[in-house]
């Protein structure tokens, strides 16, 4: 919808917007919803830019370890205006930032010493006969 809007902004004095946004198939509160909305798109994006910067720099100091969750934990530690853990994770989609999984599953059962019985009661017998 952003580039039919965009087209009808650029051609709108040549064909008006009404042909314009009848021939796109594109409802003209939709267009001038949009045409409303630019400067506040504008800011949002501002914004994010900044917020994207703070990402880039703990996940540089996390060595690229850093998940969506602790980096939106480390941007509140070190004050700043409050951003959402899925905010985090969406701008670290788009900027191809990616946590690096360092644990792994166990390549072995636990050794036979660490074994807990049901409940969690050490031992595998019952205590009476």
């Amino acid at each position: 919808m952003v580039n039919r809007c965009q087209f009808v902004e650029d051609h709108q004095r040549r064909h008006g917007v009404k042909r314009l946004c009848d021939i796109l198939g594109l409802s003209r509160s939709s267009f001038y919803y949009w045409r409303r909305t630019a400067a506040a798109r504008a800011a949002r994006q501002v914004v994010e830019a900044g917020i994207a910067a703070r990402i880039r720099k703990v996940h540089q100091e996390s060595d690229g370890t850093y998940g969506a969750p602790r980096i939106t934990a480390e941007l509140r530690d070190e004050g700043g205006p409050a951003v959402n853990h899925k905010r985090v994770a969406r701008i670290m989609r788009t900027e191809d930032h990616a946590d690096h999984r360092t644990r792994g599953s166990p390549s072995a059962p636990p050794a036979p010493h660490h074994r807990r019985g049901p409940g969690g009661a050490e031992g595998t017998g019952p205590d009476r006969p």
